[in-house]
């Protein structure tokens, strides 16, 4: 419980943070004055602060849940330390989605009487490239018993998807590489004000269904036979799992590129934090280190001092993958 309010607070001053502080410098008073629907000293503040800073404070706190959240679940049901959302492929299927409309299609989708053009497009590929790799992981669990197996049909799957990825560069422009490469650097900003309520509302869908798995995920880590004599059936949970972490992979990976770390090092920053397996308490606490950890992520690449925006990709490694180190060497 102390725990989660000291997290709660720290998020509730980084979310603050997040609005005051980037590439134009706006004082803590004005900040507040915006939120709460008075006029700032000047116009453009109002719309900084509204139009860009909230969005995107408000996707990553979103999308660092979403993250982490799944990480723990893939973790805990295949009993692999170093899963996370992007080991069954989805992210790579997310990125030849991407690929596809970036390098081969021009950047535009036309489907009969409706064009796709820009973000929306790349949206769209992005979305469907993920949720047909998670569809096609989904068929195989139907037939794979064996969580490590599934595990390395995933790996697979994504390894299949890069290649295909890496022939698009080969092929394509200078500008449509450009391109492909800056999406895939990752940003909490590909998220407006306009889209925000739709963004939100499926990832809090898929969040709260996270927590109705806690029951069965605290079951699964006592073993497989355990669980299956308690009446819980580890096939169905493993494929309702699957169905929730590709979903929230796919809508954060369509959104903000491919955010490496933060599926794969955040739960066990929370299991360091409270020492203890009980998803009761391990999942929230994820949620929240998830949440700080991205604002976080965010506030550094928007710092006045760097000279612009920072790459995500370029910060989240620094910050996780001695969280990844620590555990391999703790496990020998």
């Amino acid at each position: 419980m102390k725990c989660s309010i000291i997290l709660i607070l720290a998020i509730t001053a980084l979310f603050f943070a997040n609005l005051v502080f980037g590439s134009v410098d706006i004082p803590a008073g004005e900040v507040m004055r915006i939120l709460s629907g008075n006029e700032a000293e000047k116009v453009s503040w109002t719309y900084i602060v509204i139009e860009s800073r909230l969005p995107q404070a408000a996707t990553a706190l979103l999308s660092g849940m979403a993250l982490s959240v799944s990480g723990l679940m893939l973790q805990t049901a295949f009993r692999n330390p170093l899963a996370d959302p992007s080991i069954f492929g989805i992210s790579s299927g997310a990125g030849l989605g991407a690929a596809l409309v970036m390098l081969l299609l021009g950047g535009s989708v036309t489907a009969g009487s409706v064009a796709l053009t820009g973000f929306a497009a790349v949206f769209f590929g992005a979305f469907i490239g993920a949720m047909m790799v998670m569809g096609v992981v989904f068929v195989f669990s139907l037939f794979i018993r064996n969580s490590v197996m599934l595990l390395i049909v995933g790996i697979m799957i994504g390894y299949i998807a890069s290649s295909a990825i890496s022939l698009l560069n080969f092929f394509a422009t200078e500008e449509g590489v450009k391109s492909y490469l800056v999406w895939g650097l990752g940003s909490f900003g590909g998220v407006s004000l306009s889209l925000l309520p739709w963004f939100s509302v499926v990832t809090l869908i898929a969040l709260g269904s996270s927590l109705l798995l806690i029951k069965p995920l605290n079951i699964i880590q006592l073993g497989k036979n355990y669980a299956e004599n308690l009446g819980i059936h580890t096939a169905v949970i493993r494929n309702i799992l699957l169905v929730i972490t590709g979903v929230l992979t796919a809508v954060v990976t369509s959104f903000c590129g491919p955010i490496s770390f933060i599926g794969l090092a955040v739960p066990h920053i929370a299991r360091m934090m409270i020492r203890t397996s009980n998803h009761g308490i391990l999942m929230p606490v994820t949620m929240l280190t998830g949440a700080l950890i991205a604002l976080l992520c965010n506030l550094i690449a928007s710092m006045p001092s760097s000279g612009g925006l920072i790459p995500l990709n370029a910060i989240t490694p620094v910050l996780g993958a001695p969280i990844v180190i620590w555990v391999i060497m703790r496990g020998r």
